[in-house]
């Protein structure tokens, strides 16, 4: 293993001339015409993207933001990945008050980054006599943020959560609970199945993709499914919702799947073609969020000025699906560490509640009225009561990190 001694402080420092570049690459923007009255039904508006490549140009402020961006306790710290050398990766590390706090790790996914666990920090970390306390620790996976990239091909699965757990345990946390929706999820499979137990003691997840039980794995759901799925009017419906997105909102995932390179070269290039590209998911992924321009562009700056770039974030669909080929992509097994699902309305793909056993021992569900894809930022409250009530006093994984229980000891 790395030396692990090597933690720097982080602060977000754009230079001025990297500044100045976005915005003369925004004075020359080439808008693509649109046809009349086509709303959403192609894409991005194109009122939308000019009035927001006008405000990236002229009113956003990126020094505010990126002051505030810097009241986060930010770090770097190098990690040795086997077979890819070592990367030096970007982080949060909110430490709680309570001196029992449990260790959480929360991942994000595509097109977040470690941004969306902001609104959750207050909440996680705050102690009382009613609720657990969290110390959260929140990286930029490789290729995003303020993290390295791999530099070459075959980061899957395995080496994620090589990183994430050696990520812990270079903080001290040799025991820890996990959180994560989009890859997070993905890769939360992976982190539990190979250092569960021992280290991940269990795991939340706000994106629940499971797929349905066979009779040779779980013969006893798999019976329960055929049984109860003709009355299930809800399932019924939230499948044939998921399958028609899968048909009309998943080009994105074919593309950065199997050509991740090529679609590059839009979004290095062209700040709005990196814009548009992200903003039709933030819009089309929540629920019914309203996002403001600052939020918008807050959130596409960080992709902007990443440190690998944009395109290097896209390369996770193409290393996690053996470039477009999932069925061929290794898949983490079934595990006993204990497990908590959120269901939201606006999430992407909506399954039968009875799948989510597939993913593992299944001890929490908790079913929400609001909320999207992007749970920890849309209704942080919701996921962050999900976390205290898993974790709880008479909760069912309460004192699953031994000695740290959420509450001062």
């Amino acid at each position: 293993m790395s030396d692990f001694s090597n933690a720097q402080s982080f602060k977000v420092a754009v230079p001025d001339a990297d500044l100045d570049h976005l915005h003369k690459r925004l004075e020359l923007v080439c808008f693509p015409d649109e046809l009349d009255g086509a709303g959403w039904n192609y894409g991005a508006p194109l009122a939308d993207v000019k009035r927001l490549a006008a405000h990236w140009k002229s009113g956003f402020d990126w020094r505010k933001a990126e002051a505030k961006i810097n009241e986060l306790p930010m770090f770097t710290r190098d990690i040795e990945v086997d077979g890819f050398g070592t990367l030096n990766v970007h982080y949060i590390h909110q430490v709680s008050d309570v001196k029992g706090a449990i260790p959480l790790l929360f991942v994000h996914g595509w097109p977040g980054h470690f941004l969306e666990v902001r609104k959750l920090l207050p909440l996680l970390t705050a102690g009382g006599k009613d609720q657990p306390s969290f110390h959260v620790v929140a990286p930029s996976l490789p290729g995003f943020g303020f993290s390295e990239a791999p530099h070459k091909p075959g980061f899957k699965g395995q080496q994620y959560a090589e990183l994430l757990n050696k990520l812990m345990l270079s903080l001290g946390y040799d025991e820890y609970v996990y959180q994560g929706g989009d890859w997070g999820h993905l890769l939360g499979r992976f982190v539990v199945s190979h250092h569960g137990h021992k280290h991940v003691k269990a795991w939340h997840t706000n994106m629940p993709l499971a797929t349905p039980p066979t009779f040779t794995q779980f013969p006893l759901l798999y019976i329960k499914f055929l049984l109860t799925m003709p009355f299930d009017k809800v399932a019924q419906r939230n499948l044939a919702e998921t399958a028609k997105w899968a048909v009309t909102g998943r080009g994105y995932f074919s593309q950065q799947s199997t050509r991740p390179q090529t679609l590059g070269y839009g979004l290095s290039d062209s700040p709005v073609g990196l814009l548009a590209w992200i903003y039709e998911k933030l819009v089309g992924w929540s629920d019914d969020y309203s996002w403001t321009d600052d939020e918008v562009l807050e959130w596409i700056s960080i992709y902007w000025f990443s440190r690998a770039g944009p395109t290097a974030s896209t390369r996770i669909y193409y290393e996690m699906t053996n470039g477009g080929a999932p069925t061929t992509a290794p898949r983490a097994p079934w595990t006993s560490v204990p497990l908590g699902v959120a269901y939201f309305p606006g999430e992407l793909a909506r399954f039968p509640k009875i799948w989510s056993h597939t993913l593992g021992n299944l001890v929490f569900e908790s079913e929400h009225d609001k909320g999207g894809h992007f749970a920890a930022f849309e209704v942080p409250e919701k996921l962050a009561g999900d976390l205290r009530k898993m974790y709880a006093k008479g909760g069912v994984a309460y004192d699953v990190v031994p000695g740290k229980t959420g509450y001062d000891s």
